[in-house]
């Protein structure tokens, strides 16, 4: 009976292993779909000979143009005053939203600072760090 139970200590030693490996295994799993799902929040890498053509006399064209003068980031109040549009909520939240989207994309605009926006040729940085913490993706 002695070297049964013996076979049978092994048996379970070797499943408590493979039972360690295998939660070892969908952490790592989880952690890679966390980096991948953070990924796709940043904006793809733009060729930085093609540029992005805005349709003449549209409001982004319109935004690109003001900004471009006023040579600063400008916020989304500022920018619609001057492109002409109205300055309610329906205008400030479309235009916002485009302008994000081109943002986070990387195309023609940078987001400065909630609501503001500024060019990418002038050379603004965007709000957000590019680098990641110290301890972000730590398992232990």
């Amino acid at each position: 009976m002695g070297l049964r139970e013996n076979f049978q200590k092994l048996i379970n030693k070797k499943l408590q292993e493979v039972a360690e490996l295998e939660l070892r295994i969908r952490e790592a799993k989880a952690y890679i779909q966390g980096l991948e799902d953070s990924m796709k929040l940043l904006p793809r890498d733009v060729n930085s000979t093609v540029e992005h053509v805005l349709r003449p006399d549209s409001s982004l064209a319109k935004t690109r143009d003001a900004i471009k003068t006023a040579g600063a980031p400008m916020p989304i109040a500022d920018i619609l005053k001057a492109i002409g549009k109205p300055q309610d909520k329906k205008h400030r939240v479309s235009l916002a939203g485009t302008l994000s989207g081109y943002a986070r994309q990387g195309k023609v605009f940078t987001k400065t600072a909630p609501n503001t926006f500024g060019l990418i040729e002038l050379g603004v940085p965007a709000s957000d760090g590019d680098e990641l913490p110290e301890e972000f993706g730590s398992m232990q």
